[in-house]
């Protein structure tokens, strides 16, 4: 499946990971019910759709392949590194009937943590301007990254 615009990969996540949420999670305790479904507007990182989805059980960093893709050939569940402008990340390769191939990467399972879906997005919004902000900057932690603090220590 090739992907077109950002919204396509947006909309089709959200209809998608609906129906995961009301036919396969119903009864896992690890869902916050103070949560939602969203994708984050999805963005071309080189040859990929890059954006992130928060459910009421994670929040991934998702990529979606471009026409020339060569990781989207690898068999499902392998594992594959993507570089990006904050460094090189590892995705796990999944599949969903209506969206096709794509790569994982877990910022936070399960969403606990969160009062409420602002929250949710605003550590979506930070993790992603912060993977597509440039070069890794030293003494920055996954936590600072997640929160935007982009200084580090």
């Amino acid at each position: 499946m090739h992907w077109r615009t950002g919204c396509e990969i947006q909309q089709g996540l959200e209809r998608a990971f609906n129906a995961i949420l009301a036919d396969r999670m119903q009864d896992v305790p690890l869902l916050n019910p103070a949560l939602s479904v969203q994708a984050l507007p999805f963005r071309c990182a080189g040859d990929d759709w890059l954006g992130v989805l928060v459910t009421p059980w994670s929040m991934n960093l998702l990529v979606f392949p471009g026409p020339d893709s060569a990781w989207q050939q690898l068999p499902l569940g392998a594992k594959f590194s993507r570089e990006l402008p904050y460094g090189s990340f590892e995705f796990t390769l999944a599949a969903e009937p209506a969206l096709g191939r794509y790569g994982q990467c877990s910022l936070f399972s399960p969403m606990l943590q969160f009062a409420d879906q602002a929250a949710a997005i605003t550590a979506a919004e930070a993790a992603l301007n912060g993977v597509l902000a440039g070069p890794a900057l030293r003494n920055v932690s996954r936590r600072d990254l997640l929160r935007g603090n982009l200084r580090g220590t």
